[in-house]
């Protein structure tokens, strides 16, 4: 096997430390053209479907790829800014506050890098770009606070499979999951009763979360269970009965049974019920997207409006918000224990290098 990377360690290299924030990917632009390659990696990733290859690959480029990416595009142009994706803008504002955070905490000793697991900044591409700065030491964190197999689970089958390509890996910690941290889930609360103070309240909070199939489920994915202890743990915060919230599931395709109750006929229902204001917001993501922007700014709220509700409104994602970002960092910090604050020499250790006749 023929190794990546190899002068990706060099002894006089000062050791720093690596952070990664990821989160799912986003096309480079609102087009068929440009949806075409990243909905084929997305859609092709056996974490995201649990097809049989060879049925899957007919399906995939028969069907779903000559009609997908033309609808698609037309809902990302609905979202796009003058910063281009949302989500990216989101991450490099989410990366740089980061920086700030553990420089002000810890010091000059970090290398804080945003990438996405599918479209670009690609992960294999951003880890080479750590390791050419000096990274020896690495904390992953994917932007998913619930742990999923279509989501975090890809995020480190990538990061692995890259370093399983590399001659020299560093020293790797990985975050699974934070859907129970108490600083995120106080910073969620504390976003929902911003918006009620300048808002007031409706009868009902919807709690809407990225779908899953049902089958992961029964086959032993926490992610179900892992969204409804966080709908609990903000409730708690917020002293919401359970008559007076909801947690539902988004953003289904295909013809399986996802999870339950679907957001987009929860909304179609409640106006029936007698329920005609609702705010929605998504503690799934870290970061506002295609998702919440257009499937509910707008799609959902369009289905609830139209089936007889009066008010809706979409409460943001925790984006770069200050507690946020603090959050992160907080579970970032957690993750350095040991990291800190070690010798280093490294013209001492170049020296004994060369000495025993390394190269480099």
């Amino acid at each position: 096997m023929k190794y990546l990377g190899q002068s990706d360690y060099q002894h006089a290299t000062v050791p720093r430390i690596g952070v990664l924030l990821s989160n799912l990917g986003t096309p480079e632009a609102p087009t068929a053209k440009a949806l075409r390659p990243y909905l084929k990696q997305f859609l092709w990733d056996p974490r995201v479907v649990e097809v049989p290859r060879p049925i899957w690959w007919l399906i995939l480029n028969g069907i779903i790829l000559n009609t997908r990416p033309k609808r698609s595009a037309e809902a990302y142009s609905a979202v796009w800014n003058e910063r281009g994706s949302p989500l990216l803008a989101h991450l490099e504002d989410q990366v740089a506050g980061v920086s700030e955070h553990l420089k002000a905490r810890h010091g000059d000793q970090f290398v804080v890098r945003g990438a996405m697991r599918y479209g670009s900044p690609a992960i294999a591409d951003v880890l080479t770009e750590m390791f050419d700065a000096g990274v020896q030491k690495l904390v992953v964190l994917p932007l998913y606070p619930q742990y999923g197999g279509p989501t975090t689970g890809s995020t480190f089958d990538e990061v692995s499979s890259d370093l399983a390509r590399r001659r020299w890996l560093p020293a790797l910690r990985f975050i699974s999951s934070y859907h129970d941290d108490p600083r995120y889930i106080a910073a969620v609360a504390d976003s929902i009763r911003a918006h009620w103070e300048t808002h007031g309240r409706a009868e009902k909070l919807l709690l809407s979360y990225h779908g899953m199939p049902k089958r992961y489920l029964t086959e032993g994915d926490p992610y179900h269970c892992q969204c409804h202890k966080t709908s609990r743990l903000i409730g708690e915060q917020l002293e919401l009965s359970e008559g007076e919230m909801i947690t539902t599931f988004q953003s289904r395709f295909g013809r399986e049974e996802w999870l339950q109750p679907y957001t987009d006929e929860t909304l179609q229902n409640l106006p029936g019920e007698g329920v005609t204001s609702v705010q929605v917001v998504c503690p799934g993501f870290s970061a506002d997207c295609l998702e919440t922007i257009e499937e509910i700014g707008m799609e959902n709220r369009d289905f609830f409006l139209e089936a007889g509700g009066t008010r809706y409104e979409y409460i943001p994602c925790l984006n770069a918000q200050d507690r946020h970002l603090s959050a992160l960092t907080d579970l970032i910090s957690e993750e350095l224990a040991g990291w800190l604050n070690s010798e280093q020499n490294p013209e001492r250790t170049e020296q004994l290098a060369r000495q025993l006749g390394s190269p480099r």
